[in-house]
Protein backbone atom coordinates (compact mmCIF):
# COMPACT_ATOMS: atom_id res chain seq x y z
CA UNK A 1 0.00 0.00 0.00
CA UNK A 2 1.31 3.50 -0.92
CA UNK A 3 0.84 6.15 2.23
CA UNK A 4 0.85 9.66 0.96
CA UNK A 5 2.02 11.46 4.75
CA UNK A 6 1.71 14.95 5.18
CA UNK A 7 5.38 16.17 6.93
CA UNK A 8 4.25 19.12 9.00
CA UNK A 9 6.85 21.75 10.04
CA UNK A 10 5.76 24.90 12.52
CA UNK A 11 6.98 26.92 14.86
CA UNK A 12 3.89 26.97 17.24
CA UNK A 13 1.99 24.01 18.94
CA UNK A 14 -1.32 26.57 17.48
CA UNK A 15 0.16 26.19 14.25
CA UNK A 16 0.62 22.52 14.48
CA UNK A 17 -2.95 21.37 15.17
CA UNK A 18 -4.00 23.76 12.57
CA UNK A 19 -2.17 21.73 9.93
CA UNK A 20 -3.15 18.88 11.31
CA UNK A 21 -7.16 19.38 11.26
CA UNK A 22 -6.54 20.85 7.50
CA UNK A 23 -5.22 16.86 6.97
CA UNK A 24 -7.57 14.82 9.31
CA UNK A 25 -10.48 13.29 6.93
CA UNK A 26 -7.98 12.79 4.49
CA UNK A 27 -4.59 10.82 5.59
CA UNK A 28 -4.56 7.81 8.68
CA UNK A 29 -0.72 9.52 9.54
CA UNK A 30 1.16 11.96 9.96
CA UNK A 31 4.80 12.58 10.26
CA UNK A 32 6.25 16.18 13.04
CA UNK A 33 9.39 17.43 11.21
CA UNK A 34 11.34 18.53 14.47
CA UNK A 35 14.26 20.59 13.94
CA UNK A 36 16.82 22.17 16.70
CA UNK A 37 18.52 24.54 14.96
CA UNK A 38 21.85 22.64 15.41
CA UNK A 39 22.29 19.25 12.83
CA UNK A 40 19.76 21.49 10.58
CA UNK A 41 20.00 25.33 10.24
CA UNK A 42 16.20 25.71 10.98
CA UNK A 43 14.27 25.17 14.48
CA UNK A 44 10.79 24.18 14.81
CA UNK A 45 8.29 23.29 17.45
CA UNK A 46 9.36 20.53 19.28
CA UNK A 47 7.68 20.08 23.03
CA UNK A 48 6.66 16.53 22.54
CA UNK A 49 4.28 17.51 25.93
CA UNK A 50 2.07 18.88 24.52
CA UNK A 51 0.71 16.28 22.57
CA UNK A 52 -1.44 15.35 25.83
CA UNK A 53 -3.33 18.59 24.55
CA UNK A 54 -3.78 16.83 21.36
CA UNK A 55 -7.28 15.43 20.58
CA UNK A 56 -6.56 13.48 16.97
CA UNK A 57 -6.91 9.88 15.77
CA UNK A 58 -4.21 10.22 13.41
CA UNK A 59 -1.45 8.23 13.76
CA UNK A 60 1.63 10.38 14.40
CA UNK A 61 6.00 10.19 13.85
CA UNK A 62 8.42 12.26 15.13
CA UNK A 63 11.03 12.92 12.84
CA UNK A 64 13.95 14.05 14.71
CA UNK A 65 16.46 16.29 12.98
CA UNK A 66 18.53 16.91 15.92
CA UNK A 67 22.58 17.10 17.15
CA UNK A 68 21.37 14.86 20.14
CA UNK A 69 19.08 11.83 18.88
CA UNK A 70 19.22 9.71 22.38
CA UNK A 71 17.93 12.83 24.17
CA UNK A 72 15.16 13.46 22.03
CA UNK A 73 14.81 9.73 21.87
CA UNK A 74 13.63 9.17 25.36
CA UNK A 75 11.67 12.37 25.39
CA UNK A 76 9.26 11.68 22.52
CA UNK A 77 8.88 8.18 23.91
CA UNK A 78 7.05 9.75 26.24
CA UNK A 79 4.46 10.70 23.90
CA UNK A 80 1.68 9.82 21.68
CA UNK A 81 4.09 9.54 18.62
CA UNK A 82 3.50 5.96 17.67
CA UNK A 83 6.80 6.00 15.46
CA UNK A 84 10.50 7.55 16.33
CA UNK A 85 12.54 8.60 13.15
CA UNK A 86 16.11 9.37 13.83
CA UNK A 87 19.00 10.37 10.99
CA UNK A 88 21.75 7.85 10.51
CA UNK A 89 24.45 10.97 11.09
CA UNK A 90 23.39 11.59 14.14
CA UNK A 91 23.36 8.51 15.65
CA UNK A 92 26.62 6.48 17.89
CA UNK A 93 24.52 4.46 19.87
CA UNK A 94 22.41 3.00 17.10
CA UNK A 95 21.40 -0.60 18.55
CA UNK A 96 20.34 0.78 22.08
CA UNK A 97 18.55 3.69 20.52
CA UNK A 98 16.25 1.16 18.47
CA UNK A 99 16.03 -1.21 21.41
CA UNK A 100 14.88 1.56 23.76
CA UNK A 101 12.13 2.30 21.05
CA UNK A 102 10.77 -1.37 20.68
CA UNK A 103 10.62 -2.03 24.28
CA UNK A 104 8.43 1.08 24.55
CA UNK A 105 5.78 -0.44 21.76
CA UNK A 106 6.99 2.29 19.27
CA UNK A 107 8.00 2.02 15.56
CA UNK A 108 11.21 2.62 14.85
CA UNK A 109 12.74 4.04 11.40
CA UNK A 110 16.10 5.80 10.23
CA UNK A 111 16.50 8.58 7.79
CA UNK A 112 19.45 8.73 5.31
CA UNK A 113 20.73 11.92 3.93
CA UNK A 114 21.46 12.36 -0.05
CA UNK A 115 25.41 11.49 0.49
CA UNK A 116 24.79 8.71 2.94
CA UNK A 117 25.07 5.14 1.06
CA UNK A 118 22.21 2.65 2.25
CA UNK A 119 25.02 -0.03 3.14
CA UNK A 120 25.14 2.11 6.31
CA UNK A 121 21.98 0.18 7.60
CA UNK A 122 22.30 -3.33 6.31
CA UNK A 123 23.45 -4.43 9.62
CA UNK A 124 20.28 -3.32 11.09
CA UNK A 125 17.69 -3.06 8.34
CA UNK A 126 15.87 -6.44 9.04
CA UNK A 127 15.18 -4.60 12.43
CA UNK A 128 13.83 -1.03 11.05
CA UNK A 129 10.41 -0.33 10.85
CA UNK A 130 10.99 1.98 8.18
CA UNK A 131 14.06 3.49 5.72
CA UNK A 132 13.54 7.16 4.88
CA UNK A 133 15.54 7.77 2.12
CA UNK A 134 16.00 11.80 1.88
CA UNK A 135 15.65 13.37 -1.47
CA UNK A 136 16.77 16.83 -0.01
CA UNK A 137 19.44 18.14 2.39
CA UNK A 138 17.22 18.86 5.60
CA UNK A 139 16.06 21.30 6.90
CA UNK A 140 13.63 23.54 5.38
CA UNK A 141 10.77 22.94 3.09
CA UNK A 142 9.92 23.64 -0.17
CA UNK A 143 13.41 22.18 -1.56
CA UNK A 144 13.87 20.45 -4.98
CA UNK A 145 13.92 16.95 -5.00
CA UNK A 146 17.47 15.34 -6.01
CA UNK A 147 16.80 12.53 -8.51
CA UNK A 148 19.78 10.39 -7.41
CA UNK A 149 17.37 9.16 -4.55
CA UNK A 150 15.44 6.84 -7.05
CA UNK A 151 18.98 4.56 -7.83
CA UNK A 152 18.89 4.64 -3.96
CA UNK A 153 15.52 3.16 -3.79
CA UNK A 154 15.69 0.77 -6.77
CA UNK A 155 18.84 -0.67 -4.79
CA UNK A 156 17.33 -0.60 -1.63
CA UNK A 157 13.77 -2.31 -3.17
CA UNK A 158 15.90 -5.41 -5.13
CA UNK A 159 17.90 -5.89 -1.95
CA UNK A 160 15.55 -6.13 0.41
CA UNK A 161 11.75 -6.37 -1.03
CA UNK A 162 9.82 -6.39 2.16
CA UNK A 163 11.39 -3.55 3.77
CA UNK A 164 9.28 -0.06 3.98
CA UNK A 165 10.74 3.00 1.93
CA UNK A 166 9.93 6.34 2.61
CA UNK A 167 11.34 8.88 1.04
CA UNK A 168 11.15 12.62 2.03
CA UNK A 169 11.33 16.09 0.26
CA UNK A 170 10.78 17.66 -2.70
CA UNK A 171 7.92 15.06 -3.70
CA UNK A 172 5.01 16.96 -5.88
CA UNK A 173 2.61 15.61 -8.29
CA UNK A 174 5.15 15.71 -10.95
CA UNK A 175 8.14 13.19 -9.23
CA UNK A 176 5.59 10.88 -7.07
CA UNK A 177 4.97 8.51 -9.91
CA UNK A 178 8.22 8.22 -10.42
CA UNK A 179 9.47 7.73 -6.71
CA UNK A 180 6.43 5.11 -6.38
CA UNK A 181 8.10 3.16 -9.53
CA UNK A 182 11.35 3.22 -7.86
CA UNK A 183 9.83 0.85 -5.00
CA UNK A 184 9.05 3.55 -2.74
CA UNK A 185 5.81 2.72 -0.67
CA UNK A 186 5.61 6.36 1.75
CA UNK A 187 5.59 9.46 0.51
CA UNK A 188 6.18 12.12 3.06
CA UNK A 189 4.35 15.24 1.40
CA UNK A 190 4.88 18.59 2.77
CA UNK A 191 4.99 21.96 0.52
CA UNK A 192 2.96 20.21 -2.25
CA UNK A 193 0.22 19.77 0.53
CA UNK A 194 0.60 22.81 2.49
CA UNK A 195 1.19 25.67 0.39
CA UNK A 196 -1.66 24.29 -2.05
CA UNK A 197 -5.13 26.55 -1.04
CA UNK A 198 -6.67 23.23 -0.12
CA UNK A 199 -4.75 20.72 1.60
CA UNK A 200 -7.41 17.79 1.38
CA UNK A 201 -7.66 18.36 -2.44
CA UNK A 202 -4.01 18.21 -3.11
CA UNK A 203 -4.28 14.78 -0.67
CA UNK A 204 -6.51 13.51 -3.09
CA UNK A 205 -4.73 14.66 -6.35
CA UNK A 206 -1.81 12.49 -5.16
CA UNK A 207 -3.87 9.35 -4.02
CA UNK A 208 -5.50 10.24 -7.92
CA UNK A 209 -1.81 9.91 -9.51
CA UNK A 210 -0.79 6.63 -8.70
CA UNK A 211 -4.08 4.84 -8.61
Amino acid sequence: MIQIIPAVIVKSFDELVARLKSVEPYVEAVQLDIMDGIFVPNKTWGESADLEKLKTNLFLEAHLMVAEPAKAVGEWLESKVGRIIVHWEAINNFSDLMEKTHQADKEFGVALNPETPIEALEPYINNLDLVLLMSVNPGFAGQEFKKAVLEKIKALRQKYPTVKIGVDGGINLDNAKEVIAAGANYLAVGSAIFSSSNAGESIKSFKKSFI
